[in-house]
């Protein structure tokens, strides 16, 4: 599984949103985030001082459209499937939908909205020896979700999200499959674990993926307008030889994808402390 000490991982996500009051409560009462910092305009998310969400106000941005580049989830990596079932419970008591589960082999996740139409995904992963690796390839699946097996391994009740719990990955909706390949590859140095015809799983140090792209609503998107809510800046946390090897190659550490968004790259000491 994901401990975020690979070479190259996602450190936090900011969201612009228009109601900073309602998405602070989702993240804090609904997916379990501390509050770790806040003010009039914006407000810090994480768990073990460690920033995880950043919620930006910019109340008058135009609503994101499900049709266009951006952010189709983000996965919040809980540290085991103990906690994933605490967390499902939970989820049932607040009255929590989920839009989608899986058992994607590699991992057991469930699927849901922000109140702005972010998509969230919750997960715990198997342990990597359970993964079926074939060369290059981590293999995904899409298999049902086992719910009563996962609710029965909580041993203790939800109280937010557990210690050790971070970003996994994030899925992105981009409007071109092969070029979104080719800026996480030849861009940032991610290997290709899984591809589809639209969609694609990226990632560094052997995990199943740091960054999905797919363009299964957005095919053809253009690049970003803004201001508009969703995914504002996605922040990377690099190791020391990632982070030397990168910057020299994006000066300054700031990035911009095909699509607009905003790529930050930290070292990762740096990375992991809250603002």
């Amino acid at each position: 599984m994901s401990t975020n000490s690979e070479p190259l991982s996602i450190d936090h996500v900011t969201l612009a949103v228009i109601d900073l009051a309602e998405m602070q409560g989702f993240y804090r009462d609904v997916v379990g985030l501390t509050v770790i910092g806040a003010s009039s305009t914006e407000v810090v998310l994480g768990v073990d001082g460690r920033a995880l969400i950043v919620l930006q106000h910019r109340p008058n941005a135009r609503r994101w459209r499900p049709h266009e580049a951006g952010l189709y989830h983000t996965a919040v990596l809980l540290p085991s499937r103990r906690a994933l079932g605490a967390f499902l419970k939970h989820a049932e008591a607040v009255g929590q939908a989920f839009s989608g589960a899986a058992d994607h082999g590699v991992s057991e996740a469930v699927y849901f909205s922000d109140p702005e139409g972010n998509g969230v995904e919750v997960y715990a992963d198997r342990p990597a020896s359970e993964w079926l690796v074939k060369g290059t390839e981590i293999a995904l699946y899409n298999d049902p979700l086992d719910f009563d097996a996962i609710k029965a391994s909580a041993i203790e009740p939800w109280a937010g999200a557990p210690s050790g719990t971070t970003i996994g990955h994030v899925h992105l909706q981009v409007g071109d499959i092969d070029a979104a390949e080719a800026f996480w590859t030849t861009g940032l140095g991610m290997a290709l674990t899984n591809a589809g015809p639209d969609v694609r799983f990226l990632s560094t140090g052997g995990y199943h993926h740091h960054v999905a792209v797919n363009t299964w609503h957005s095919a053809g998107a253009a690049r970003a307008d803004q201001p508009r809510s969703g995914l504002a800046e996605l922040v990377l946390s690099a190791d020391g030889p990632t982070f030397a090897d990168l910057s020299a190659r994006h000066p300054g550490g700031a990035i911009i994808d095909p699509w607009g968004l905003a790529i930050r790259l930290e070292p990762r000491l740096t990375a992991r402390r809250a603002a």
